[in-house]
């Protein structure tokens, strides 16, 4: 039983995983598309294993990624950052199997460093789809890629291939596929002297309702029409409600609403929430007893959310609180020297796991 794993710590289902994986397969076989899991939103090596049978490799958005990647998952590693440092650049290139530059002022500079690997740049049309102007790409002003076809055709011989991500949390088919349309009307004199392009993540592909066929066949018109390999980058439609934070009551009270402290905060644990000013589901929904669910920290705003409960919550009760996987633990911190959750994984065969603890020396180590 997962209960005599101490609270606080995340739970990853690998059953859960592999419903996201098989359509990950399926797209994959479908459109042709190679898919790499973006690290930026879930890093957690211990289900690489199981991963890797199902995606072909990874990208990254910083030099430690890199190096994880090829290291814990394998496969294809695609480098990219929104700038690479003097000192990395040729320790992030020994990792790597294709590098990505955010700007022509970053390929100018380092793609010497390159030697025979592939080299991309990342291109941004203007144009996205995302519910927050914090997360747009293609916000005003937005540092993201180069825009000017002109001046990406200047460099176009020192390219294979190029990114194009601005879609986030896009579960709308016909506007990924009018997006597209709009970057093949700008950039089809690009394209079609590339060899591959990657169109990123944001996409929920993996969701219940997403018209999957549509969008396999979408992706192999692409890349006919183009004669290029094309990439996903999915990290939230990967490990999307598969992972939980478990997590117990410490104290109860009342002051206007019932409230329940529990020994996990969003600051630090689910920073995401505060971010983005978002609640997360919590427990099933159900019953006559409502409760504000929050965190321990000092902060006045660390609260989860709301959820109802079939009966009074007591001190000790556990809680499970969903949408733990994305961008989550690789956000985790030290807010308040509150203690690190836990990681914990249930098998297919429903047993559970603990793969990593936390300690008061990890809290000393980080710091100095």
């Amino acid at each position: 039983m997962h209960d005599s794993v101490p609270t606080p710590y995340y739970l990853i289902d690998k059953s859960a995983l592999l419903r996201n994986l098989r359509v990950i397969d399926r797209v994959r076989e479908r459109s042709g598309a190679r898919v790499l899991l973006a690290l930026k939103c879930f890093a957690t090596w211990s289900v690489f294993g199981l991963m890797r049978e199902h995606m072909d490799g990874t990208t990254s958005s910083s030099l430690y990624e890199v190096k994880l990647g090829q290291q814990k998952f394998g496969g294809e590693t695609h480098a990219y950052s929104v700038a690479f440092a003097d000192h990395e650049i040729e320790e992030v290139v020994a990792h790597c199997d294709k590098i990505i530059f955010n700007s022509i002022n970053q390929l100018e500079r380092f793609a010497a460093h390159a030697g025979d690997k592939p080299v991309g740049l990342r291109l941004n049309p203007g144009v996205s789809h995302a519910g927050f102007d914090l997360a747009d790409p293609a916000r005003p002003f937005s540092r993201l890629g180069e825009a000017d076809p002109a001046r990406i055709l200047q460099v176009i011989d020192r390219l294979s291939g190029v990114m194009i991500h601005n879609n986030c949390e896009n579960g709308d088919f016909a506007r990924f596929d009018a997006l597209l349309n709009e970057v093949e009307q700008r950039y089809g004199e690009i394209l079609q002297r590339l060899e591959w392009v990657s169109l990123g993540g944001g996409i929920r592909f993996t969701a219940p309702d997403y018209p999957v066929e549509a969008f396999c066949e979408r992706l192999r018109s692409f890349a006919q029409r183009w004669g290029v390999q094309v990439y996903l980058e999915p990290g939230e439609a990967t490990v999307r409600h598969t992972t939980t934070l478990e997590v117990s009551v410490l104290d109860t009270g009342f002051n206007g609403k019932h409230l329940a402290v529990v020994d996990s905060s969003t600051e630090a644990h689910m920073l995401d929430l505060l971010i983005y000013r978002e609640t997360a589901p919590i427990g099933t929904g159900q019953g006559a007893h409502q409760y504000q669910i929050c965190g321990k920290t000092c902060l006045a705003g660390d609260i989860f959310g709301e959820a109802r409960f079939e009966r009074p919550l007591q001190v000790g009760d556990r809680i499970s609180i969903g949408d733990a996987g994305g961008y989550t633990m690789v956000k985790k911190n030290w807010f308040n020297g509150v203690h690190m959750p836990s990681i914990a994984v249930r098998e297919v065969d429903g047993s559970v796991r603990l793969v990593r603890d936390f300690s008061y020396d990890d809290y000393v180590s980080s710091l100095s």
